[in-house]
């Protein structure tokens, strides 16, 4: 007798249970069709006899065979899931062995949709799924959908293209994300900076990509050179904040197998600690600056990641805010940059950060030395400026005298120092210091600072006082003091 033909869709024939093919070949071949249909509901319906007498009954109520049947695979098939998730809760030896089994049994009726959860509950408990299971899950697009994401880690790991294709939309939703925020001028209550590290991290996509990755240090490995990559071609500086946001999120989640071995964890850790309470305390600014100090000869390249991390607009935006507030100090306690240890400590976290680009491009992973002038001439003229506003404030506080504020006037509200507007032509980490006392000026409602700060931003090196996040602040800080 001839094999009836196998057709696309059915894998029950594999099982030996007849399935489409067979009632194909039995109804093209039978002298009564309808005999041939009540012959194949009685081999293949319900056999128990406990359930049999109930038919009738059923028919009477116009329940349909279909139905019925329907009903009864839905109950087992999700009480057959259940024992197989028991299963993979169970000893990995006796697990793998009866899983193996199972999926061996079951596999070929993957394509059987009503059973299909079934051999994914199967896949989704095995630890190592066989290259031929995975190769079938690929190549149909259908079962590619269906299955679970435990399963698809199994095959992007060595299917990096297909990996790629997932990531690709969540990265472009985070970028669009963030600019939407950055955008957006008509609301002051959902600013860039506001919110913390771990409200951030929360954020959809942060948390799909960790789902997706899972434990796997090749999958994290991928993200990672992923959004390297795109860093290089598009400068966009969001994609470093989502390679620091999806390390903590996998910190939050306790991921061992990757935060174990990824050499930023500990920095990127401490740094977000800080970013978190908005203070970089001595303890904190020793495990920092130990961090920097200890990188081996031959691990030079982990530079590259930490600059990245630096380079992320919420640790620039916390290394300058803090910057400023340290010279604000320094000048109430007649102190000297030079002397302070921790601003030191920040504005080298400043200068790797602004260089992340430079320094992955060009592959040459040395850390940029800070120009010592930047603190002993730079500094200073930038301390002059801001004696001149408390000056001008503490004058705005006494009884009006005209030639006291004439004189007022020419000493504190002049053009800025030479120092300031030559140095942040030359140096990055001048011109974040120089845009980020605009900023404190403007929080102040300082206008005559403000003015006096603006008029010399445009000389800034690279033309840092044009970006996005820079301008998405000071254009927060200037909306309430139209009236100034």
């Amino acid at each position: 007798m001839a094999v009836p033909p196998k057709f696309a869709g059915t894998g029950l024939e594999e099982v030996n249970i007849p399935g489409q093919a067979y009632l194909r070949e039995a109804l093209t071949s039978c002298t009564d069709p309808l005999k041939a249909i009540e012959s194949f509901q009685l081999e293949n319906g319900v056999l128990l006899p406990s359930l049999r007498p109930m038919l009738p009954l059923l028919d009477l109520h116009g329940v349909r065979r279909l139905d019925f049947h329907t009903s009864l695979m839905e109950e087992l098939r999700e009480k057959l899931i259940a024992h197989i998730n028991e299963l993979g809760q169970k000893d990995p030896r006796e697990r793998d062995k009866k899983l193996r089994e199972l999926l061996i049994k079951s596999f070929p009726v993957v394509r059987v949709k009503a059973l299909r959860p079934v051999v994914m509950a199967i896949l989704r408990n095995t630890q190592h799924i066989d290259d031929k299971y995975l190769r079938i899950l690929v190549r149909d697009r259908e079962l590619y959908s269906d299955t679970d994401t435990e399963v698809k880690r199994q095959i992007w790991r060595d299917n990096q293209s297909l990996f790629g294709d997932e990531v690709s939309p969540l990265l472009s939703q985070y970028i669009r994300e963030k600019e939407h925020v950055l955008f957006d001028h008509t609301n002051l209550n959902n600013l860039f900076f506001h919110p913390s590290p771990k409200v951030r991290r929360q954020g959809e996509v942060v948390q799909k990509l960790a789902n997706m990755i899972g434990q796997s240090v090749k999958l994290y490995d991928m993200v990672l050179q992923f959004l390297r990559t795109l860093f290089l071609r598009t400068r966009n500086v969001h994609y470093c904040t989502l390679r620091a946001e999806l390390l903590m999120a996998l910190h939050d989640l306790e991921v061992q197998e990757i935060i174990s071995v990824d050499p930023c964890h500990k920095f990127t850790w401490c740094l977000d600690a800080c970013i978190r309470e908005k203070n970089v305390d001595i303890k904190r600014s020793r495990e920092l600056q130990g961090f920097l100090d200890n990188i081996k000869r031959g691990q030079e390249q982990v530079l590259g990641d930490l600059s990245m991390t630096l380079c992320d607009p919420y640790a620039i935006n916390f290394l300058a805010t803090s910057a400023i507030k340290i010279l604000q100090h320094l000048i109430n306690n007649e102190g000297l940059p030079r002397d302070n240890t921790i601003l030191i400590l920040l504005l080298r976290m400043l200068a790797l950060g602004l260089s992340a680009w430079v320094m992955i491009d060009s592959q040459d992973f040395k850390e940029p030395k800070l120009d010592c002038q930047v603190v002993t001439k730079f500094l200073p003229a930038l301390m002059s400026l801001m004696v001149d506003d408390q000056c001008r404030s503490l004058h705005s506080k006494l009884p009006p005298d005209e030639r006291e504020s004439a004189l007022c006037t020419i000493e504190h509200s002049g053009p800025a120092p030479d120092a300031v507007e030559a140095y942040i032509q030359e140096s990055s980490v001048a011109s974040i210091l120089a845009m980020y006392y605009t900023l404190h000026t403007a929080r102040v409602k300082d206008r005559v600072g403000v003015l006096r700060a603006l008029a010399i931003l445009s000389a800034c090196k690279d033309d840092r006082a044009y970006e996005d996040p820079f301008l998405h602040s000071l254009i927060a800080l200037l909306i309430p003091m139209a009236e100034e």
